[in-house]
């Protein structure tokens, strides 16, 4: 379905929204962090674009839109509402040569990876991309835009001190669909719909 040249398109991707006590905590070490780097060695996501992203989706015809909806509404039927908790700072693919610098996400009701596979495999029709090699639950705090290790040789340090840091934690109570419109200003998030985990 998202192979479709011919029809109006949509950036999607489907993510667990933070609640603002966690982003607070993430945005206060953010920008203890985004002095230890030039400005154009690190794009630092902006505040309200923090979340936990499920699935990336890329471009999907607009016409698909509902039937990918009824999908995700599928996906969730089943799951009831967990607890998650943000801890940590980590890079992909690794500290030594990092691209992206993220929060970590632990899901003690061990429910999150099984919801994740779930939306993965309903939406699987409807993706531009192919599947990742694994899930990590994470919110990105920045990536790298020209990386050289000389200049972020402060950043990399103060950031793994932050290794066992507590950013909070809250109950997840359902999760969304979201457009992304690329500018020159960069990206900007719209919530689409949002599908509640409502099961006993």
């Amino acid at each position: 379905m998202a192979d479709d040249d011919s029809a109006e398109k949509l950036r999607l991707f489907v993510a667990i929204p933070i609640p603002e006590p966690v982003r607070e905590e993430m945005i206060r070490v953010q920008r203890e962090l985004q002095p230890l780097a030039p400005p154009d060695s690190v794009r630092w996501t902006k505040p309200d674009q923090l979340h936990l992203t499920l699935r990336f989706l890329g471009s999907v015809p607009i016409h698909s839109v509902a039937a990918l909806e009824n999908s995700l509404a599928g996906a969730c039927a089943g799951f009831r509402p967990f607890h998650l908790s943000a801890k940590g700072i980590g890079f992909f693919p690794d500290v030594h040569a990092p691209r992206v610098i993220w929060v970590g996400i632990e899901d003690g009701d061990k429910i999150l990876a099984d919801l994740q596979a779930a939306v993965e495999r309903a939406l699987s029709p409807f993706a531009e991309n192919p599947v990742p090699e694994r899930f990590l639950a994470h919110a990105t705090l920045g990536r790298f835009q020209k990386y050289r290790r000389h200049r972020t040789e402060r950043l990399v340090p103060r950031a793994l001190a932050h290794d066992g840091h507590s950013f909070g934690d809250w109950q997840v109570e359902g999760i969304g669909l979201f457009r992304s419109e690329l500018s020159p200003a960069g990206a900007r998030h719209t919530s689409l719909a949002t599908f509640r985990l409502v099961a006993d």
